[in-house]
């Protein structure tokens, strides 16, 4: 991939993700971001939330799927418009803007690793 088009994808996801945020639920976002501090739940390689540990309630996991259904629209969105697949853009998005938003304590998964605490 050229850098022209990882620079492009990557720009079209830092300008995507807020209104992704934005189109979710207050309620969906407090219960994801909380889930993130209590370590039950985080960010992984491929753009999308994954569960750190396997016990979540059901308020959880629907606030997960809801979010990664949200992304996985986003991902596809920029895909079309950068040439790529939808998988290669969330890990652009992941790479180029979820990485730096992890706080400390948050759990991320790298590409073929386990869950890391920041």
């Amino acid at each position: 991939m050229q850098t022209k088009t990882i620079f492009a994808l990557g720009f079209a996801a830092a300008l995507a993700l807020p209104v992704v945020a934005v189109a979710q639920s207050a309620q969906t976002k407090a219960t994801v971001d909380s889930a993130k501090s209590a370590g039950i739940v985080g960010e992984q390689a491929d753009g999308f939330l994954g569960f750190v540990t396997a016990a979540a309630d059901p308020a959880i996991k629907a606030a997960v799927a809801e979010t990664n259904a949200g992304r996985a629209q986003l991902y596809s969105q920029a895909a079309a418009k950068n040439g790529v697949t939808p998988a290669a853009a969330g890990a652009a998005a992941y790479t180029g803007v979820v990485q730096a938003k992890l706080h400390p304590g948050d759990y991320f998964r790298p590409a073929g690793g386990g869950w890391t605490r920041k």
